[in-house]
């Protein structure tokens, strides 16, 4: 396998992230109430929201449940120009294998081998059918985790795409995660070990907030600097694990890795810095590059 360094130098550098706004005097505090005084009504509450969420998901959050509009596609040109192959992928949390098409419809013409992980019975039918006839997919019916063990898929349906080891609370959107299977899990490091595995060129890992134990399972392998970009979705789910943004930070940051937002343009926004605003539950994808 190649061991290429990514080092995404093509993207512009970018100012410090800055905390919220504060008073700086007396003109803005003015300026505050005035605007304060012009948005007090629930028309100008909602002009506000819908302008928000625009700008957010023009930044890429809560434009990530998709591969065909989530900008995902920017992973797969980078690993394309930092690297001559061959290449090697985990789709990890493969659901139907909507990633798997797009990467295999994006790496036409390279050598690339990928090994997907979908631990849910049926969803994992689908996915053998979407992979029928495509060379070097090595498929796997379990989930990667923390350790070895057996767990609870929760879901509102088989084969769902929200299907998580926490059963969610989703009454806000009419739904329950009534339907339960039992599942198996095993590691990253466990994994490449049984494989013979040295290296992965691409982790992708979408497991409805559960990513960070799929990371706390590699770490044999992050540890040996084995593992070359990681993409991971953060959103809603992560709510119901108590996981957040500040997790990932400080999980990456001691690897000397650098974390990026995937923006719907393809754009890669680097995160300088952390702070508590980027704590945002709208499904977002990011990437994590070692410096």
């Amino acid at each position: 396998m190649s061991d290429a360094t990514f080092d995404l130098n093509y993207s512009p550098p970018t100012a410090r992230t800055t905390p919220p706004l504060t008073e700086t005097g007396p003109s803005m505090s003015a300026l505050k109430r005035v605007l304060a005084n012009l948005t007090a009504s629930r028309f100008a509450q909602r002009v506000l929201q819908k302008n928000v969420q625009l700008s957010q998901e023009l930044m890429g959050i809560g434009s990530g449940a998709g591969v065909s509009a989530s900008g995902e596609t920017v992973i797969l040109d980078r690993l394309k120009e930092h690297s001559q192959g061959p290449y090697r992928i985990f789709d990890v949390g493969s659901n139907r294998g909507q990633f798997l098409t797009m990467a295999l419809d994006h790496m036409q013409g390279r050598d690339v081998e990928v090994h997907c992980f979908e631990p849910g019975k049926q969803t994992f039918e689908h996915l053998v059918k979407t992979a029928a006839g495509k060379p070097k997919v090595h498929l796997n019916n379990i989930g990667l985790g923390a350790e070895r063990s057996e767990a609870i898929l929760h879901y509102d349906h088989a084969g769902s795409e929200l299907a998580s080891l926490t059963k969610r609370k989703l009454d806000h959107f009419g739904m329950t995660n009534e339907g339960s299977e039992t599942v198996l899990i095993d590691t990253v490091d466990n994994y490449c070990a049984a494989k013979g595995i040295d290296r992965i060129d691409l982790l992708k890992v979408d497991i409805e907030g559960h990513e960070l134990d799929c990371f706390q399972g590699a770490k044999g392998m992050f540890a040996k600097k084995a593992i070359g970009l990681v993409t991971l979705e953060f959103g809603g789910a992560n709510i119901d694990t108590r996981t957040y943004f500040r997790d990932f930070w400080y999980f990456f940051e001691p690897l000397a890795m650098d974390l990026y937002r995937i923006t719907p343009s393809g754009y890669l926004f680097k995160m300088d810095h952390y702070y508590e605003t980027q704590e945002q539950f709208r499904t977002t994808n990011f990437l994590a590059v070692r410096k």
